[in-house]
């Protein structure tokens, strides 16, 4: 009998982050991604350097809004600073804003707005945790240049994304542990096959070194890994 992850995985090039998927995705990102809530742990505490009070804090593609919501109740001690998720995907804010309805005084905010189209204010801080490995690589230079400008200045950007190894050894070296991972995790092999041919044209990763220069290209000068994990990287980078 299939489980229900099967359906989800089983066609190629067709993952999406909608429909079923949406109330099982933090069971399921958590699971699939190494030390994915220590990120969140992570951005929480280093976001103390940058929220202060009236700051202005974006997530692009903040899936069903769990850490958008962690920080708002993390800097509940600056009512004015306010905490905006934005998903392209109507599914997830609709989950997002479910869970800020059970909660009350959060100062958080959810947009379906597709990132590239949005005219952002200026902020202090601005998140992408794993999501622009997702976006078309024709455009995500565009996106890094502008959340440079509208971050204020000593304002910062946490990146967080699947990376691609320095070269191929290094590449089936990650890959071949990553897998294992995965089986530790629970998953099945044909579930860890299925997945990688849903994501195929998908998801498409850059090298640490291809994110490196990327940011660098939007005017980043101040960039910093904060947490790594084989072929999960998470980089700081300030204004």
């Amino acid at each position: 009998m299939k489980k229900k992850t099967d359906v989800v995985y089983a066609e190629r090039a067709n993952w999406k982050f909608n429909g079923e998927l949406v109330n099982s995705f933090d069971a399921h990102i958590s699971k699939s991604v190494p030390l994915y809530k220590e990120g969140h742990d992570l951005i929480c505490d280093m976001s103390d350097f940058f929220i202060k009070p009236k700051s202005l804090c974006y997530e692009i593609g903040c899936s069903t809004g769990t850490l958008i919501l962690k920080l708002a109740t993390h800097h509940q001690n600056k009512p004015e600073a306010h905490f905006i998720g934005i998903d392209i995907e109507e599914d997830m804010i609709k989950k997002a804003e479910a869970k800020l309805a059970k909660v009350e005084g959060l100062n958080a905010s959810f947009l379906a707005e597709d990132v590239i189209e949005l005219d952002m204010h200026e902020a202090d801080l601005i998140i992408c945790y794993y999501t622009i490995q997702f976006v078309k690589t024709s455009v995500r230079q565009n996106i890094i240049n502008s959340i440079y400008e509208k971050l204020n200045w000593g304002g910062a950007l946490f990146l967080f994304e699947k990376v691609r190894g320095a070269d191929a050894r290094f590449q089936d070296i990650i890959t071949a542990l990553y897998n294992d991972y995965k089986l530790r995790a629970g998953y099945t092999p044909d579930e860890i096959i299925n997945k990688s041919r849903s994501l195929k044209g998908v998801l498409e990763p850059f090298s640490t070194q291809g994110n490196l220069d990327m940011l660098r290209r939007a005017g980043f000068v101040d960039v910093n890994t904060v947490q790594k994990y084989l072929c999960f990287e998470g980089f700081l980078a300030i204004k």
